[in-house]
């Protein structure tokens, strides 16, 4: 591998990558602060897309997210004039985390802004890291919204900002889980998937790659609600969005950094996208097959091979789990989302006759025999013909919905099909 790295350094003078010395460092500066996380084959994941996949499990981290890497290189690199005030920082959880283990371990002060959205349980493991010495303030419905009150509130209070991806230290650390999957590697990696919010791990890891894997086809996957990265390369420009899905919340941000935008311009091959739903489903199959629990973001990597699948069989693939920050709480939307994602679950506004038996006839005649009803509201406030029904149906088969639809357009009752009228759908179901 050295030889490898000598020959490379030669050839490629990047403007943006970060110094591969620097990242090395940053190993040395966590020996002991992070884990070195497995490199592990996923055997079921193999024989389903014809490859070798390997998953990078920085689900077992010790925050059980990659954040600590970047935080705790960060803030161990500044003085102790610079930490006399202690440290601010924003995040929708992971970064948060990584910050407060930091600021425990090096006893300092810490203030972490949230935004509101942020799930119970990464709020409870903060507060577990960093003991006395962090404060959590709640700002905001967005990661977007919490980072701009916490630069504003760092500022006020002459404190050092701890930025969750766009910053050169954090960059570097993040990178040093790129030096680990080469090390453990015995094999050429032939694909390298990343999961991408800020920008800041896609920067580092693949940084890594270009240096001493340049042959590797890295390639980083967001979610479709929140495509930062995708618009901006594409349009070759940071763009901020306006509106996002905030649901992968460690990877649902509105604009990505300056810096990290520049460096993942130079290493990452192609940028792809993955609906919610999609990362909903494979959620969900990975705690049935392997008794995996992983967040949203950390499901990234593992949601898009379905999309790839031609292009990575019988390659060597890598993909890096990058945490499994999951609130239980929030397993019913993710159930939710993945049925309507698999076109198992459909919502109708069903104008029931005002009479005896019709539900009965309902039923009867519209229903499958495997089909399941497992949202009804009605009330009957006036003495009009027809009285509207929001009704869910389960389906077993989306093979089944062909026939519900055909059997409703047989019967007399009038009804309005809601899961791709957007607004309304949002507003009434989810």
């Amino acid at each position: 591998m050295q030889k490898e790295f000598n020959q490379t350094v030669e050839t490629i003078k990047p403007k943006y990558y970060p110094p591969f010395e620097k990242i090395k460092s940053a190993a040395e500066n966590l020996r002991g602060i992070a884990n070195h996380t497995p490199l592990s084959k996923n055997l079921n994941l193999s024989l389903r897309y014809k490859a070798n996949i390997l998953l990078k499990r920085e689900d077992l981290q010790i925050v059980r997210s990659y954040k600590i890497r970047g935080a705790y290189n960060k803030i161990s690199s500044l003085s102790p004039t610079e930490l006399s005030n202690g440290v601010v920082c924003a995040s929708a959880g992971n970064h948060a985390q990584g910050v407060a283990f930091s600021c425990a371990r090096l006893e300092i002060p810490g203030t972490i802004f949230m935004p509101v959205t942020t799930p119970k349980q990464k709020i409870k493991q903060v507060k577990m890291f960093g003991k006395q010495y962090v404060e959590i303030v709640l700002q905001g419905d967005t990661f977007d919204d919490a980072y701009e009150q916490s630069l504003a509130y760092a500022q006020k209070n002459h404190q050092e900002f701890i930025k969750p991806f766009d910053d050169e230290k954090v960059i570097e650390g993040q990178g040093t889980v790129g030096l680990e999957i080469l090390e453990a590697s015995a094999e050429k990696i032939d694909y390298l998937i990343i999961p991408v919010g800020g920008g800041g791990l896609a920067s580092g890891v693949g940084s890594v790659f270009k240096y001493l894997s340049p042959s590797t086809k890295i390639i980083g996957v967001e979610p479709s609600g929140a495509p930062a990265m995708s618009v901006s390369l594409e349009k070759g420009e940071i763009v901020t969005l306006h509106e996002i899905d905030k649901f992968v919340d460690g990877a649902a941000v509105k604009r990505v950094g300056e810096l990290t935008f520049n460096i993942c311009k130079e290493v990452l091959d192609d940028m792809v996208t993955v609906d919610e739903g999609k990362i909903c489903s494979t959620i969900l199959q990975l705690y049935d097959e392997e008794a995996l629990v992983v967040e949203p973001a950390g499901a990234l990597s593992i949601a898009v091979l379905d999309s790839l699948r031609n292009e990575i069989e019988d390659k060597n693939v890598v993909c890096i789990v990058s945490g499994s920050n999951n609130d239980i709480t929030r397993m019913e939307e993710i159930k939710e989302r993945s049925l309507l994602y698999e076109r198992l679950k459909h919502y109708f506004i069903i104008r029931f006759p005002q009479r005896a038996g019709a539900l009965k006839e309902f039923v009867n005649n519209v229903l499958g025999k495997n089909d399941d009803i497992t949202l009804f509201e009605y009330h009957k406030k006036h003495n009009r013909e027809n009285g509207p029904a929001l009704v869910g149906i389960e389906l077993q088969s989306a093979r089944d919905f062909e026939t519900l639809l055909s059997r409703f357009e047989q019967s007399d009752f009038i009804f309005e099909y809601l899961n791709e009228k957007g607004d309304l759908f949002q507003h009434l179901i989810l």
